[in-house]
């Protein structure tokens, strides 16, 4: 009699099938995803305690890039720096030519935190006077990675390039002279770090 009501079955079909859903004639078709419109956004429900996109009015989790402003954003500032006078010489900043990293905010439980990290490197250009004569001198100043937060220890290294007739007293002071970018690279990055925040 087992045997019976098992080939019935199997005849029949199983009578229950969870994981499979069968579209058949007259079946509802399934969903397509719709762009919302401007007019959909401003129709909605108002947002007035929420932070991100309009899909996550739960806050729950979002990650965005900012990296395309925050390059352009942290090189406009560097630039700006502007030349420092030395008590023999001066110098500026000619160029970033290396600002590479990750700027991103991110929504977590409706709370919106920003983080960043980057690698400089400054190109500059100045003139000393060593030993009463004029040197044009071109280097280079790296600044290691930093992150938000931690610019009170940011670090730099100072290397220049090949001057004739400039002793090794004289490098050393120029390469002191310039380590003095330190601080007004300092303020311009706790400048982007504000406007990153306010973003």
């Amino acid at each position: 009699m087992e045997g019976g009501a098992a080939e019935k079955e199997q005849q029949q079909g199983a009578s229950y099938t969870y994981w499979v859903r069968k579209i058949t004639d007259g079946a509802a078709p399934m969903p397509v995803p719709q762009k919302l419109t401007p007019e959909d956004v401003l129709s909605g429900q108002p947002r007035s305690n929420t932070v991100g996109s309009v899909w996550n009015r739960a806050g729950t989790w979002e990650e965005r890039s900012l990296n395309s402003w925050a390059t352009q954003r942290m090189k406009e500032l560097l630039m700006s720096v502007g030349s420092l006078q030395f008590s023999s010489g001066r110098a500026e900043i000619e160029d970033v030519t290396k600002c590479v990293g990750d700027a991103f905010v991110v929504i977590v439980r409706n709370k919106k935190r920003v983080g960043y990290n980057y690698e400089l490197t400054l190109k500059v250009k100045g003139e000393w006077l060593v030993r009463e004569d004029k040197k044009l001198v071109n280097g280079q100043i790296d600044v290691p990675e930093f992150s938000v937060g931690e610019l009170d220890d940011l670090k730099m290294e100072v290397r220049l390039s090949e001057v004739p007739d400039l002793l090794h007293q004289d490098k050393i002071r120029i390469e002191e002279d310039l380590k003095l970018f330190l601080q007004p690279v300092r303020e311009k990055l706790l400048q982007f770090e504000q406007e990153l925040k306010d973003r």
